[in-house]
Parts: structure tokens; sequence; C-alpha cells
């Protein structure tokens, strides 16, 4: 049975086949969010600041033997540069990944527009249609008026009706 080739000791490696270790890049990203927010609050300006002056206090009046930063704060500027070179890639992963996020979201919006104003056409559609159709259906406001005219009509007819029989009723009588 052979052993895959990369186990085997006896054959060099093919060059150019270095194997960085692989990293969730999702991980990653909420990782660098997540210390771009905690970056932004006061709570760390305040820690930053007493690191700061406890690192200065300590300098300026401990003995020379346990002072570790013995020239004047070169390695605070040294550890403050370090941590600024790592914070400022990190913020701007968290940028990206905000400006992904509303970008997608922006997205979102506009199909979302899209249908709804899909919808408010097609509703207005809708009602011009049945504004349509009800210009050929009598209305409430239609039937009275020609309830009333008929009405107007059936007491027209009995006034000449009790015309008629009164002077029917008047010529038979003398």
């Amino acid at each position: 049975m052979s052993e895959p080739r990369r186990d085997r000791l006896d054959q060099p490696r093919e060059p150019g086949r270095v194997q960085l270790p692989k990293f969730d890049p999702e991980a990653f990203g909420r990782w660098s969010e997540s210390i771009a927010r905690y970056m932004g609050t006061a709570k760390f300006i305040v820690y930053m600041t007493v690191v700061i002056l406890a690192w200065f206090v300590w300098n300026a009046t401990a003995p020379d033997d346990l002072k570790f930063d013995p020239y004047p704060s070169q390695f605070l500027t040294l550890v403050l540069s370090l941590q600024a070179s790592y914070a400022a890639p990190l913020i701007l992963l968290a940028q990206n990944r905000q400006a992904d996020r509303d970008r997608l979201a922006m997205e979102e919006d506009r199909r979302r527009a899209q249908m709804q104003k899909a919808d408010t056409e097609y509703l207005a559609r809708e009602i011009a249609s049945l504004r349509i159709a009800m210009g050929e259906v009598a209305t409430r406001d239609f039937l009275r008026s020609e309830l009333a005219r008929l009405a107007g009509e059936l007491d027209d007819a009995a006034l000449r009706r009790e015309k008629r029989a009164r002077t029917e009723w008047e010529e038979d009588h003398p």
C-alpha cells in the first residue's frame, strides 16, 4: 500500500506548495468588528489613558533597576505604534464589512421598493377598472334619483286619474 506523497520523507516536496494556515474569513471579520467596536468606545480610551499614565508614573518614579522603559517612553511609543498598525487595518476591515452589509441592505430596499411600486401600479389599474365597471352599474344615488323620478311620475299619474275620475263623475252627475 503506497502512502500519500506529502507524507513520504524520501521524496522532496513540490516547489511553491507552501501551506499557509487556513482561517475562516467570517470569523476573522466578526473578530475584527468586535475589536473595532471596542476601540471606538469611551471605555477603551479611559483604559488606554490609565495604562499610559501608569506607564509614565512607573518609569518616572521607580528605581532604575525596576524601570522597563529606561529611555523616555521609547518602548511606549513602539507599543502604541504597533497597536495603531494593527488597529487601522482591523478598523478598515470592519468598515468594509459594514459597507458590504449596507450595500446588501440598499439592494434589498431597492428590490422591495420595486415590488411595492409594481403592487401600487397593479392596484391603481384595478381601481381604474372597477371605476369603469361601476360606471355601468347602478349606484345608490342613481337608484334614489330614479326612484324619486318614478314616484313623481306615479303621483302625477294618480293625480290625472283622480281628475279624470272627477270629471267623469261630474259629467255623469250634473
